[in-house]
């Protein structure tokens, strides 16, 4: 990597997918107050998303709605004419 692109906080995290709870390993700068214990036994920061490519319908080839906040029903409600 050339030096001084990356911020200073780029570091190894685990990224886990609530809502089918896959997690993945990868390098990010998303800030995180959890950490999580590792397959190697390593801790790391960990970062919660909501959707990731093992949920995401497009990858999986299922339609799946992750309504996590009520947000179809506000949807329905605001549109309903």
């Amino acid at each position: 990597m050339k030096p001084e692109i990356h911020p200073s906080n780029y570091r190894t995290v685990v990224f886990k997918d609530i809502s089918c709870d896959k997690s993945f390993l990868t390098k990010s700068c998303a800030n995180s107050k959890e950490t999580v214990q590792w397959e190697d036994g390593n801790s790391y920061p960990l970062v919660k998303v909501e959707i990731s490519n093992e949920s995401h319908p497009f990858f999986t080839g299922k339609m799946k709605f992750v309504d996590t906040a009520g947000r179809i029903d506000k949807f329905n409600k605001k549109y309903k004419k």
